[in-house]
């Protein structure tokens, strides 16, 4: 199975109520940001059969416009295992879940998304650390132990992988 693991975009600044923070959306930038991770990943050929996303309303905006840059027409997954807080076994049962499907998006948030990440491409008793900015996503090929990174981009390399894909589709209009 593949993973893509994708920490959501920007949302501005947390807020205190808890309650209040799972219904903040993504500012301006944080839906520019979606645009270009779903272009970027278009053109680099990303196809999934599932998108699963943590219930929060930053995540879920990002993985519905992510999701629209990709083509996909199925239903987005809403799983309580990729919410603030959840543990890795709660991962890994709603891994479980979807253990058919070739390739899966996931969206959810730091510290548990990189720590799900890490854990995912170790060895059982070690933890490799890999962080996810906000709108970074990583590709890692899940083997039945453990899984392998096959790529960790940045929102600055996506940024430039979308313009490079933007630049390349143009006409060229230079005159010999």
């Amino acid at each position: 199975m593949i993973i893509y693991f994708l920490r959501h975009a920007n949302a501005g600044q947390s807020l205190s109520n808890p309650r209040k923070d799972e219904t903040r959306a993504l500012d301006k930038d944080g839906i520019e940001q979606c645009g270009i991770v779903g272009r970027a990943l278009s053109a680099l050929d990303v196809q999934v059969d599932t998108i699963v996303s943590s219930p929060l309303k930053r995540a879920a905006q990002t993985a519905s416009l992510v999701g629209n840059e990709l083509s996909y027409e199925g239903k987005l997954q809403l799983e309580d295992a990729l919410r603030p807080g959840a543990t890795y076994i709660d991962f890994r049962a709603m891994l479980e879940k979807y253990a058919k499907q070739e390739a899966i998006l996931v969206v959810g948030h730091n510290p548990n998304l990189s720590e799900f990440l890490g854990r995912a491409i170790s060895e059982p008793g070690s933890e490799a650390e890999v962080e996810l900015k906000k709108g970074a996503v990583a590709k890692v090929d899940i083997g039945r132990n453990s899984g392998v990174l096959q790529w960790c981009l940045t929102p600055k390399i996506l940024r430039s992988l979308y313009t490079a894909a933007a630049e390349s589709s143009r006409p060229n209009t230079s005159r010999k």
